[in-house]
């Protein structure tokens, strides 16, 4: 779609039938775009446009805004906007929705450092038009500070347009649960989940404050017009609540429902719980495929605890699905298709069987040896994704290459990397080694490792990965560590995809010239680095694919330690025997850095051993459910046709 046609997201509506329905669930307007840049991009543009409209009419342009990754790219689209079409920013006046207490300006973490990094540094705008929270304010002056910021709005007129993000509590600002509805700026107590989902921009729960400032919902509430972004499969749940559910104040963005000119911007997977989405045949008459049917009956499935062969005519005409029936005969013909389909996704040769009919198999039979390349974005995701089917891939002599596209080094925690350097100063004692130590030491919460201290935590890791594949019996010279650029910021803030990111991905992929490539699809990875690497392996194929040996080259896309691809969505399912299980868990367990006290878990609290066998399991049982044999473990794969 160009976006660029469209003013604002309102005129979607209008102009794409199928971007916003209104239908008996949804209480909130919605438009949903394949991906955040595209709704990004509308949104800058409805911004900017506004901005200029009031210029025209001398007046000010008032903005509430927000932080957290949602609205990066609008903030980048201003910028682009600003600096190539001139749009000046000079009668713009910012309030931010809140900001954590107690906080200094200076600290990375703040939203003072963030906005103007992000945006404020790179327009023309007034420093005296910008408004932002203290996070210094003394605490017998914080009730008269908020009451200030209130009245600040209100003289400047008001709020013109207020950007949203949604956290998965349902807050919008730090507004959690609990909210009142009429509540005005304030001082609040964050909840937990919050402060989990903040856990890795302040590398660990422990450092994230407790409390913080924030616009009230009636403050929000009084904005004229209102636009909420939500990106990725980690908000699908509460953006559901928020849009089809009751008014509450467990949920504050519900309050939203009761403003008249409230967008919500979202992108597929962020969308993908809402009825019309995920069960369209529930909403309007649907024009039935394969795939769309697959989920259908896997949902029925599911809805009436019947395994697929078990499902009858009345179970289709009672649950919304009539027209698949009358289209494919009788429930017998669709039951036979779907077991069939699932049936055909399982196999215990993940490279292929030799000499074998693959006519219904997910992998081709030839050749019988094959070159695989795993792709890993972090140096414990091949394991803890896909131990199981790594382990069965070298088991039947394919040869087996992994290639770690991050060192991971941010995620090793300062008292692990403070370990391994004091062992090391013990046994060989240097000016260097000492340097290092000092470093961890003396180190503040605010500031990032010194690229010595990042150099240590990228070796932990890089020997934690080696010990693991060795365990696999992977030879070391078939284990590549590609340390992309992009993620050696220091920071949870990555630099964008680069070409030196591209041609490092190009340069393993000719050098190995695979016939199976398996990478990580799980875009749920709470700080990004599994969509960078997912986008830079496409951006690389997209290179190579004219190449003669990509003609006979595979893709398989495994998910992460956060979530499991649904079974209509599988292609391939490697069962694992109750030993694999164990041989993958102790693969996992050599990533010792990672084992106890993760920095990133993400909204599950368990360590990843944990997820990875809770998630297997419950894959193998669904299919068992479904009507397919009983087996203790499965790895599900998706293929990605490039």
């Amino acid at each position: 779609m160009e976006v660029n046609q469209y003013k604002t997201v309102k005129d979607i509506a209008y102009s794409e039938p199928g971007k916003f329905e209104e239908t008996r669930y949804e209480k909130i307007h919605n438009v949903i775009f394949s991906n955040s840049n595209d709704g990004s991009v509308l949104v800058a543009r409805e911004i900017a446009d506004l901005i200029v409209s009031k210029q025209k009419k001398r007046e000010k342009c008032v903005l509430g805004l927000a932080t957290g990754s949602s609205p990066l790219k609008v903030y980048e689209e201003l910028i682009r906007i600003h600096k190539e079409e001139g749009v000046s920013f000079s009668n713009v006046i910012t309030f931010n929705l809140d900001e954590y207490y107690p906080m200094e300006k200076e600290n990375i973490q703040s939203y003072y450092h963030f906005m103007h990094e992000n945006l404020f540094n790179h327009v023309d705008i007034l420093p005296e038009h910008i408004h932002i929270p203290s996070g210094t304010v003394a605490s017998e002056d914080l009730h008269q500070y908020c009451i200030d910021y209130e009245r600040k709005i209100i003289e400047s007129g008001g709020i013109d347009f207020q950007l949203l993000g949604i956290g998965r509590t349902g807050h919008i600002g730090f507004n959690e649960p609990g909210s009142h509805y009429n509540s005005e700026t304030r001082s609040i107590l964050l909840d937990h989940i919050t402060r989990v989902d903040a856990a890795s921009a302040f590398l660990g729960i422990d450092n994230v404050p407790k409390k913080a400032i924030t616009m009230g919902i009636k403050t929000v509430r009084r904005a004229k017009r209102i636009v909420l972004l939500a990106w990725g499969q980690n908000k699908a749940s509460i953006i559901k609540k928020t849009i089809e559910g009751e008014v509450s104040s467990k949920v504050p963005a519900t309050y939203l429902q009761h403003h008249s000119n409230t967008t919500f911007v979202l992108d597929s997977e962020a969308a993908s719980e809402l009825t019309r989405i995920k069960t369209p045949w529930l909403v309007r008459a649907c024009l039935w495929n394969d795939e769309l049917a697959s989920k259908a009956i896997i949902w029925l499935c599911d809805l009436t605890g019947k395994s697929i062969l078990k499902l009858i005519d009345k179970d289709y005409n009672d649950n919304g699905m009539s027209s698949l029936l009358a289209q494919e005969g009788s429930s017998y013909n669709l039951n036979i298709k779907m077991f069939n389909k699932v049936q055909h996704t399982i196999t215990g040769w993940p490279g292929g069987k030799p000499l074998a009919d693959d006519t219904n198999r997910p992998e081709r039979a030839t050749p019988h040896k094959k070159r695989v390349l795993v792709f890993s974005p972090h140096p414990d995701d091949d394991v803890i994704s896909m131990g199981g089917t790594l382990d069965r891939l070298v088991e039947q002599g394919h040869e087996v290459h992994v290639a770690y596209q991050t060192s991971g080094n941010i995620a090793v925690a300062d008292h692990e990397a403070l370990k391994f350097a004091e062992v090391s100063l013990d046994m060989y004692p240097s000016e260097a080694l000492s340097a290092v130590v000092a470093q961890i030491t003396s180190k503040r919460d605010d500031e990032i490792d010194t690229i010595e201290v990042r150099k240590l935590k990228g070796l932990i890791r890089k020997r934690e990965s080696l010990a693991a594949m060795r365990y696999l019996n992977i030879p070391d010279s078939q284990v590549h560590f590609l340390n992309l650029p992009f993620y050696e910021t220091g920071k949870i803030k990555k630099n964008p995809l680069g070409e030196d990111d591209i041609a490092i991905m190009c340069a393993i992929i000719e050098k190995v010239q695979p016939h199976q490539i398996f990478a990580a699809g799980d875009l749920a990875d709470p700080h990004g680095t599994h969509r960078v690497c997912l986008n830079a392996l496409m951006e690389s194929l997209k290179i190579l694919k004219p190449k003669p040996f990509m003609q006979h080259c595979w893709v398989w896309l495994y998910k992460g330690a956060w979530h499991e691809w649904e079974v209509h969505e599988i292609d391939m399912a490697v069962p694992m025997s109750p030993d694999q299980v164990l041989r993958k868990r102790k693969a996992i367990f050599f990533h010792q850095s990672q084992k106890d006290g993760i920095m990133f878990r993400g909204d599950d609290l368990r360590e990843f051993w944990m997820r990875a066998e809770d998630r297997n399991t419950q894959t193998a049982q669904k299919y068992n459910k479904l009507g397919l044999a009983d087996y203790a473990a499965m790895e599900a794969f998706v293929r990605w046709y490039f």
